[in-house]
């Protein structure tokens, strides 16, 4: 009997829903929040209306572009957390009230375990390979990164994360620095194709086992844009290319460095990646070249799915329903959840 699950996600400024059935994915929409980049950044409770306002039209479109209707929903998988808090209510009541409406299973899904699991997806127009456990997984976000040991689909473990700020920030606020447009990433990868990665060094932490951490990072970024701006007004734009290859040479040598070190100590040569910085083209092309070398057998989330999304949640429902693992009603969203 087929499996068909509805997928919410609204952790952060994008309203999204898919539909998954039997693993296999049916639709999905993502209404963004453009209003954000007036300010730099994601404004909370900009965010939250926002959802209120996209969450229904949203939700409409899936089941239209599937082909479905309410009434063909077995269950209904949302984001509780990680997140912003008034994100994360708008997602988690809708979701409530459609499973009280339908008489169907509520499924919690914890954000960053989504993200990992996008792998996972089917397609009915191209096959595609999916990893073998257990696998290591690179998780690189705005606001995460993570080094997990995925051993089945709901069991991970995280053996290295940042301890301070995420690499998908030491990007956007290093863009910053340089006047570029919220968010920076994509502006630096952009810029980053036609610069000397070489050129300008900047530090790199030595922290323990397999911990990241950026915030040292960001501020020699910012003391050495000052230092030369005193000297130069126009630094910046006279190298911004060369100044971007630089700074996400450094984030990525950071990045791999500790990666490599614990596919060694695990002994898995199975990796992934996943997460928003998952789509930065320096990070694939470094993550393949090294996989040659260290005979990995990689696997690398489709660009749609690098950002957040809800066919994520919808797969991660997906696994949750065949094991039963339901939530009730009393669910609250948590900003800050246990792995």
């Amino acid at each position: 009997m087929s499996i068909t699950i509805l997928g919410i996600e609204s952790s952060c400024d994008d309203t999204a829903a898919a539909i998954i059935r039997d693993g296999y994915l049916l639709s999905s929409k993502i209404a963004n929040q453009d209003i954000h980049k007036e300010y730099g950044g994601v404004v909370p409770e900009l965010a939250s209306r926002a959802h209120m306002q996209n969450i229904i039209p949203v939700v409409s479109s899936v089941l239209k572009s599937a082909q479905l209707d309410p009434k063909d929903i077995d269950a209904i998988a949302f984001t509780r957390g990680p997140g912003l808090l008034g994100s994360l209510l708008v997602g988690t009541s809708f979701a409530k009230g459609f499973a009280l409406a339908r008489k169907i299973p509520l499924i919690e899904v914890h954000h960053l375990q989504a993200h990992i699991l996008i792998h996972f997806i089917k397609s009915q127009t191209y096959s595609k390979k999916e990893p073998k456990f257990p696998f290591l997984c690179l998780l690189v976000s705005g606001g995460h990164t993570l080094l997990v040991v995925v051993k089945d689909h709901l069991e991970m473990e995280i053996i290295g994360s940042t301890i301070d700020d995420a690499a998908g920030e030491a990007f956007d606020k290093s863009a910053k620095l340089m006047g570029l447009p919220y968010p920076g990433g994509p502006f630096i990868d952009q810029f980053a194709s036609s610069g000397d990665e070489n050129r300008f060094k900047f530090a790199k932490p030595l922290i323990p086992d397999f911990n990241y951490s950026f915030s040292g990072l960001k501020t020699s970024i910012l003391y050495y844009l000052r230092d030369r701006l005193k000297e130069d007004p126009d630094f910046i734009k006279s190298n911004i290319n060369d100044l971007c290859a630089s700074i996400q040479k450094t984030i990525i040598d950071i990045l791999i460095d500790k990666l490599i070190k614990a596919a060694r100590q695990t002994g898995i040569n199975q990796i992934a990646l996943a997460g928003g910085v998952s789509a930065n083209s320096g990070l694939r092309k470094r993550f393949e070249k090294e996989a040659a070398i260290m005979k990995w057998e990689v696997y690398l989330p489709e660009l749609r799915f690098t950002t957040d999304n809800a066919a994520m949640i919808a797969i991660t429902g997906f696994y949750k329903y065949q094991k039963g693992i339901f939530a009730q009603q009393e669910i609250a969203p948590m900003a800050r959840m246990d792995f």
